[in-house]
């Protein structure tokens, strides 16, 4: 069940949200979506599950058009919230379940062991209104996720969580994906997308910048980081040659360079002058990447 969409444009009136956006999205994978506020990555996903239809091109999952038959195999966590917050968390997700054609009996079972796995037992019969930002967040993901969807479609899943609840969700969301959903998610956090994805889309203003395997992207792209933690100074590094950027920090240098000779000469150049605490020669990250991209930082 590949999802495909090809030459996809999305315009309202005059203003293009989207366009000529063409991606394959493999089976059983968890595919990122990139780009800042705008970029149209919300548009993409709702011209996905046909809330909104494209202006151009075609969307196919499994070579057919998504529409309501399919809607019982689909989950969605949209990035603004839509429980309601007067009903009981058992009555919400037993009848958002439902309308996915599950029994009530098997959703407040599922229910159970999603509770208990977010630690969240005890809120099974209060208001969505009296939970935390946090815990509704956990609730409204066990909505998009209380059916088994085949693809689950997660915009800006991690937004407004501390850091041990996104490793909650972070750890289910793999776990769904290990059982056979197909995953697209967005999200401002490169870090999250890059530790999660195998495969990419950065979007800029409706606009495709890079698109394809983080391996891949990576290896394009060339250049590489150099970290330097040393008990002398290193200034004199910014303007070694194949040297491109530099940033001083407290305690060494981080350098962009050409790639891994430059970092064998300047290892040479350094050696003899001093102590050394650290050399490590790291992968360029998204966040480079983007930025050289897009000419502008991503946050």
């Amino acid at each position: 069940m590949v999802l495909k969409l090809e030459h996809v444009s999305k315009r309202f009136g005059q203003f293009t949200a989207v366009e000529d956006l063409s991606l394959v999205i493999p089976e059983k994978e968890m595919f990122g979506f990139l780009g800042a506020n705008g970029a149209g990555k919300t548009t993409t996903f709702r011209m996905i599950l046909g809330l909104l239809d494209a202006s151009d091109g075609r969307i196919t999952w499994d070579d057919k058009p998504i529409d309501y038959s399919a809607s019982h195999l689909v989950g969605y966590l949209p990035e603004e919230r839509g429980l309601y917050p007067k009903l009981k968390v058992r009555d919400q997700i037993v009848y958002l379940a439902r309308l996915r054609g599950m029994k009530k009996e098997e959703a407040l079972a599922e229910l159970r062991i999603w509770l208990s796995r977010f630690k969240i037992q005890e809120y099974e019969n209060k208001k969505v209104e009296e939970l935390s930002k946090g815990n509704q967040q956990k609730i409204q993901f066990i909505a998009a996720v209380i059916h088994k969807p085949k693809l689950l479609i997660l915009d800006e899943p991690f937004s407004g969580l501390d850091p041990i609840n996104v490793e909650l969700l972070k750890d289910a969301v793999l776990s769904l994906k290990e059982n056979g959903s197909t995953i697209v998610f967005s999200s401002h956090r490169m870090e999250h997308v890059e530790e999660m994805c195998e495969h990419l889309c950065i979007l800029h203003k409706g606009n495709t910048v890079v698109h394809g395997s983080l391996k891949e992207i990576k290896r394009a792209f060339g250049k590489k980081n150099l970290v330097i933690h040393a008990d002398f100074p290193l200034e004199f590094l910014k303007t070694y040659p194949g040297v491109l950027k530099s940033k001083t920090t407290t305690e060494g240098i981080h350098l962009q360079i050409e790639g891994e000779r430059i970092a064998e000469q300047v290892l040479k150049e350094i050696v003899n002058i001093g102590f050394i605490r650290k050399f490590a020669l790291e992968e360029p990250s998204l966040n480079d990447i983007f930025i050289e991209k897009v000419g502008d930082s991503f946050e």
